[in-house]
């Protein structure tokens, strides 16, 4: 359903992108952050559903940078491979690529950015620090309460997390929750990844709440 092509960062790096776009006139734009597997097939699913759903949605390839075209799968060699490549690419460089992947979609209408995982966290990140956004949504990101907590997101912002995430206790989102007493944050009966139907901790039922719960807050902020 979606094409590749390829975005220029500020600092005049060149990533991939995945991009897909609706059959109809757009609702708006989203920047889709893949988790640390790259823009591998469930990324791209994701991006074509929100396309479907009426958004262009874009997926930047945001590994590029250590590892141009990287896919891995979600056995524990693409684990250990994409924690050291998010390691080894400074955050300021990320965000960098994410402004790039919003300018592209900018005219489109307002956009929104919803990420995964990593791009959970960067999704928060994003909120706080890039321009051209008007809603965020992060799913299960590990780093926002204990890295990350003092950026305080400057647009609407609403977190996904799992009850049985072994990554990201309850006390950590518990943090975030006292810290941003506004901001919507779900807790879900379900643990870390339960929105990826190719992993093993998938929950069917929290996936579909929880889009359910995005597509409501894209929507109010979007419109």
């Amino acid at each position: 359903m979606g094409q590749k092509l390829t975005l220029t960062a500020a600092d005049g790096f060149t990533l991939g992108a995945y991009r897909a776009d609706p059959a109809g006139t757009p609702k708006g734009a989203l920047v889709v952050i893949q988790e640390i597997f790259g823009v591998n097939s469930h990324m791209r699913d994701v991006t074509d559903r929100f396309a479907e759903l009426g958004y262009v949605a874009i997926a930047p390839a945001i590994f590029d940078r250590a590892s141009p075209g990287m896919e891995v799968g979600y056995d524990q060699a693409g684990m250990d491979a994409g924690i050291k490549t998010r390691a080894a690419i400074p955050v300021d460089q990320t965000l960098l690529d994410l402004q790039a992947a919003i300018d592209a979609v900018k005219g489109i209408g307002k956009i929104g950015i919803v990420g995964y995982c990593w791009g959970g966290t960067l999704a928060y990140l994003a909120a706080g620090k890039l321009s051209g956004l008007s809603a965020a949504v992060g799913y299960y990101g590990g780093q926002i309460a204990s890295q990350f907590l003092d950026v305080a997101p400057k647009i609407p912002t609403m977190l996904h997390f799992g009850e049985t995430d072994h990554g990201i206790p309850l006390t950590e989102v518990q943090k975030i929750i006292d810290r941003y007493e506004e901001m919507p944050i779900h807790v879900y009966k379900a643990g870390h990844g339960f929105n990826c139907d190719q992993r093993g901790s998938y929950d069917k039922p929290s996936a579909e709440l929880a889009l359910t719960r995005t597509l409501e807050f894209f929507h109010q902020n979007l419109a």
